[in-house]
């Protein structure tokens, strides 16, 4: 097996870190069929990079399913609850005002400010988690370190198996990649 360094990258003393290993394919239909391999064959720690949406990538990479959503549903309904808590305190507690007879705790007039609440709680919540969890701001990122990789973003399809893998071995790696019959198989320095 590949020494790991601090479960990132591998080295073996004389030359640079590398990220991972990458094939480039020339068609989706290709990058399809070797996601889906990559994945039957054991490895888990990999990615697709296409110039297109592929049909049918999700499953072939095997995505895992975010918990931002319940995130964003747990800050949305204390935003509600924030913003009702808020005007029932003001209006019933903290400065009673008896207008016209009406009662303190008037739940049609707390609408707007609750949804106001709400929405702003739920969108700042989805907007700073989803870069917190992506890891940004990330100005750089090693793939782009990958012979040809430019041209991800035209015609040119990448997978890339990274170093972390727990199956990761660099010359297995590479021989496995060399057998899905890419164009290039290359060695992604950190």
């Amino acid at each position: 097996m590949s020494e790991h360094a601090n479960g990132n990258a591998i080295g073996n003393g004389h030359g640079p870190r590398i990220y991972g290993v990458s094939a480039e394919f020339g068609s989706g239909a290709d990058l399809l069929l070797a996601a889906r391999a990559t994945r039957e064959a054991g490895f888990t720690r990999f990615d697709t990079y296409s110039p297109l949406p592929v049909h049918g990538m999700e499953e072939a990479v095997g995505q895992i399913y975010t918990k931002l959503p319940w995130i964003v549903f747990v800050m949305g309904i204390s935003g509600a609850a924030l913003g009702y808590g808020l005007q029932y305190w003001m209006n019933v507690i903290d400065y009673p005002l008896n207008i016209g007879g009406k009662p303190l705790n008037s739940w049609p007039a707390f609408i707007p400010i609750t949804f106001e609440v709400t929405i702003l709680l739920s969108g700042l919540t989805s907007a700073l988690a989803m870069i917190l969890m992506n890891g940004l701001p990330r100005l750089h990122h090693p793939v782009f370190n990958t012979p040809g990789f430019a041209r991800a973003s035209s015609d040119r399809f990448f997978l890339c198996i990274e170093a972390d893998d727990p199956k990761f071995d660099l010359d297995s790696t590479k021989a496995f990649l060399e057998g899905l019959h890419p164009d290039a198989v290359s060695e992604v320095p950190e």
